[in-house]
């Protein structure tokens, strides 16, 4: 074999190597801070506001930061609105959302819950900080 062949050789299989590594790794998402501030219709206690850092795709299939206990359905992006309707278990909630995204890296929304305990509105607001490596 001559040089140049090996030089070939060894650059097609860097290359191959290169390719099947990088097509292994995961998508990056972004990494999202969003602050989540309830009030319960009836109270007029002040509920705590809390600020979590979720990593969502990049394009949502859901809104990000969704809840373990509860199932995002019939999400719909219209311009800058993103609705949705939400069922948790524990307790026992529906819901429905809505999101104005500003840009690409910030939103405001609300989503509105019903229960047997009284209704519940949960202020939303987010701010994209970067991208993270595991969107959820």
């Amino acid at each position: 074999m001559t040089r140049s062949t090996t030089t070939a050789v060894i650059t097609v299989v860097l290359l191959l190597v290169l390719g099947a590594l990088a097509s292994g790794q995961a998508a990056k998402g972004d990494l999202w801070e969003i602050t989540s501030q309830p009030s319960m219709e009836g109270v007029p206690i002040k509920m705590p506001s809390s600020t979590t850092k979720v990593c969502a795709a990049k394009e949502w299939k859901e809104p990000p930061g969704g809840q373990k206990n509860c199932k995002n359905s019939n999400m719909k992006t219209e311009g800058t609105k993103v609705t949705w309707d939400v069922q948790c278990t524990g307790p026992s909630m529906t819901g429905h959302g809505e999101i104005i995204r500003d840009g690409a890296s910030a939103f405001d929304g609300t989503i509105k819950f019903s229960s047997d305990q009284g209704n519940m509105t949960v202020k939303l607001s987010g701010r994209k900080l970067g991208e993270c490596d595991s969107p959820q």
